[in-house]
């Protein structure tokens, strides 16, 4: 009895850590991503993690540090724009014909000159 009580504290424990660990891990929640002459683009990060849920729908094509598309874009691994009409725009536009609540749809609207 003693040593399943134990287990089930180690259980527990685990679960524990890996929550926080998972916490930690979902980086900023708002950034700021470089837009080129346009402006640069507030990005809610937090809140696009809620909605999609699966991180890799995006950080299949970039990986999840700073920085991390300009420089694909700079050693030629991602065009201009691949981001923002493979993703961003392509997703906000899907969002917008199944009647869901949407983000952005037009450069301006995304793009902040300051």
């Amino acid at each position: 009895m003693k040593s399943k009580i134990i287990l089930l504290v180690i259980i527990g424990m685990a679960a524990a850590v890996i929550s926080v660990a998972q916490e930690q891990n979902k980086g900023a929640d708002k950034m700021e991503l470089f837009g080129g002459e346009k402006g640069n683009v507030p990005f809610p990060h937090h809140k696009h993690q809620e909605v999609l849920k699966d991180c890799n729908i995006c950080h299949a094509d970039f990986p999840q540090t700073a920085g991390s598309i300009e420089k694909l874009k700079a050693e030629g691994k991602l065009e201009k724009k691949q981001i923002m009409n493979k993703h961003c725009t392509a997703c906000h536009k899907d969002k917008q014909k199944a009647g869901e609540k949407t983000g952005p749809l037009t450069c301006s609207q995304c793009h902040h000159k300051k």
